[in-house]
């Protein structure tokens, strides 16, 4: 998975009931755009994220 600074990413929920969460890259600390990932979420908070296959991330531009 690659991904630059203003990508969108959004986490489905793993569980019944729980929601999806969005968000927008704000910073790549892994080599050649991979992971991690630190994101700001729609809700405010940022969090460090090593995305899975419950992840989609869109850019832009795409």
């Amino acid at each position: 998975m690659r991904a630059t600074v203003g990508d969108r990413i959004l986490v489905h929920g793993r569980t019944v009931g729980a929601g999806e969460h969005q968000g927008r890259i704000v910073e790549v600390r892994g080599e050649e755009g991979g992971p991690p990932y630190l994101v700001k979420f729609t809700d405010g908070h940022e969090a460090l994220v090593f995305p899975g296959s419950d992840c989609e991330i869109t850019s832009p531009a795409r």
